[in-house]
């Protein structure tokens, strides 16, 4: 397994142990859902010609400029990025995976329901 591939398939783990949350494929991708919106779009299985490895998740705090200082990151298009998507890709040098699963968590937390978000605050 590839680098960029076990740091993908952590995040989507970590994603999946959030509350309410469950894994769909629309356009052929892999996306985290909360409920029926997406948090956390994984992109495709393997590489392409046309797609690169990345992650998209929305990130709303000063973690949005940090994402976007990665080599190769950028607001997500589709005028995404102005409400706060960044797009950044596997194969660049990425911070600490522990970075990487608070930006998952942070664009759950603006996309989860209130009570989604209640239930992981009262986790021990």
């Amino acid at each position: 397994m590839t680098e960029w591939a076990r740091v993908r398939d952590e995040l989507r783990d970590f994603a999946l142990g959030l509350p309410e949350t469950r894994e769909d494929h629309p356009w052929g991708e892999s996306v985290v859902k909360v409920g029926k919106k997406v948090f956390l779009f994984l992109g495709m299985d393997e590489p392409s010609e046309k797609w690169a490895p990345s992650f998209t998740v929305k990130l709303l705090s000063e973690a949005n400029g940090h994402a976007l200082t990665v080599e190769g990151a950028a607001p997500t298009g589709y005028g995404l990025g102005k409400a706060g998507w960044v797009t950044v890709p596997f194969l660049a040098e990425l911070p600490e995976t522990e970075i990487l699963l608070d930006w998952v968590e942070e664009s759950y937390r603006a996309i989860a329901p209130k009570r989604a978000v209640k239930a992981l605050d009262e986790r021990p």
